[in-house]
This record gives C-alpha cells, sequence and structure tokens, in this order.
C-alpha cells in the first residue's frame, strides 16, 4: 500500500514541531545551568534568580513535549526509526526538566553563598561545572546528530565526573571540621558539586537515549 505524501508530510511536520520544542527547552536550561554557576562564580545574585525564574517554563516545556509526543503516537502509530524518535524525544524532557531543577538549586545555594564572605574553595567547582556542561552539550549534540561514538563518549565520563564529585566533597568536609564559622558555606558548596553530579548523571541518560534513537540500542546498565 502506497501511503499518501500528505500523510507523511503531516507527521514529519508534527515530529519536526516536538523536535523544535525539545530543542527550545534544551536551550533554555543550558541558560539558566550557565545563569546559575555564573551566579556562584561572579557573586551575582541577579543570574541567580534568573537561573530560578526559568524553571516554571522548563516545567511547562516539558508538558507539552509530552502531550505532543502522546498525540503523534496516537495519531501516526510510527513505525521502527520514526516510532524510536518520538519515544526518545519524550524520554529526553524529563532528564532536561530535572538538570533545569538542578540549576534552580545551585541558584538558590549559590544565593545563600553571596550573603557571605567569599570562599577560596569556590575553584574545586570550577572544574566539576565545565565537565558537567560538557557533558551536557555533548549528550544534546549527540542526539540531534544521531552520534553514537559521542553519545557513547558522554557516557564513559560519567566515571571521571563521579570522581570528581567525591574529591571535592572529602576536601570541603576537611575544612569544614577545621572552619566551624563557614560550615553552611561549606555544606551549600557541597550541594551545589552534587547538583552538578546529578547533572552529569541526567547527561548520561540523555546520551543513552541518543544510541537508542540512532541505532535501536539499549546500552543503559552496561559495565
Amino acid at each position: 500500500m502506497v501511503i499518501p505524501k500528505h500523510i507523511l508530510t503531516t507527521f514529519d511536520e508534527a515530529l519536526s514541531d516536538l523536535r523544535t520544542d525539545l530543542l527550545k527547552m534544551v536551550e533554555l536550561t543550558e541558560h539558566s545551568l550557565n545563569h546559575a554557576i555564573n551566579g556562584l562564580l561572579q557573586r551575582d545574585d541577579n543570574l541567580c534568580a534568573k537561573a530560578i525564574a526559568d524553571d516554571e517554563q522548563v516545567d511547562q516545556f516539558e508538558k507539552q513535549i509530552d502531550k505532543d509526543g502522546l498525540e503523534i503516537l496516537l495519531r501516526y502509530q510510527p513505525v521502527a526509526s520514526d516510532l524510536r524518535q518520538v519515544i526518545s524525544a519524550m524520554k529526553l524532557s524529563p532528564n532536561i526538566e530535572r538538570i533545569a531543577d538542578e540549576a534552580t538549586n545551585i541558584g538558590e545555594a549559590a544565593s545563600k553563598l553571596n550573603k557571605h564572605p567569599p570562599l577560596a574553595e569556590v575553584s574545586l567547582i570550577v572544574p566539576i561545572q565545565a565537565h558537567t556542561i560538557s557533558m551536557f552539550k555533548d549528550g544534546i549534540d549527540a542526539f540531534v546528530r544521531e552520534d553514537i561514538e559521542l553519545a557513547r563518549a558522554v557516557v564513559s565520563r560519567d566515571k571521571q565526573l563521579d570522581d570528581m564529585n567525591a574529591s571535592a566533597n572529602r576536601k570541603l568536609t576537611e575544612r569544614m571540621m577545621q572552619d566551624r564559622h563557614q560550615l553552611r558555606g561549606y555544606l551549600n558548596l557541597i550541594l551545589i558539586s552534587r547538583c552538578l553530579e546529578r547533572v552529569g548523571d541526567h547527561s548520561t541518560n540523555i546520551a543513552e537515549d541518543a544510541v537508542y534513537a540512532a541505532a535501536a540500542e539499549d546500552i543503559r546498565h552496561q559495565t
């Protein structure tokens, strides 16, 4: 049976709209994450506030993507690669939304830190945030470009991020024991480090979904 061209076009447009909304959600989340980090490093409460304010719009994108994805599945009943594209977009959006949540958490913790004298140990966060943001961007690029090798590389970098977070936590805990007056400050830095580690976890999930979307291969929980 030959499927009428207009039906295919309608599905393609619907899928394109879904991906466009997903990329808008990504862009907003990336801005939010950058605002939160720069609010910390530059001690800028306005940037922290922007990171927090973006979260509601990201939530709305997630709801819209879920709604539109379900409508595509019900209306067009796609198969094979088309089906994977829709499902992967719907699976990506919750991970992106949770990254935006972590950006909000970072912004809130940074705002609290900004009310007190600066801590030199903020420098411990710099390599962690650089590694994390790189994982997030590469995970999204892997999905958009259907780049399986890049996606696998993102997954492999998660262990390094875990080690960086553990090392920073040890150092911050030691400093906490030495300087009780800065207890809350060190606790907030530990929270920020852990938030970034969780962003890495969600970026790993995105990369795994990129592999599934491109090659129908499930690489979750592989050692």
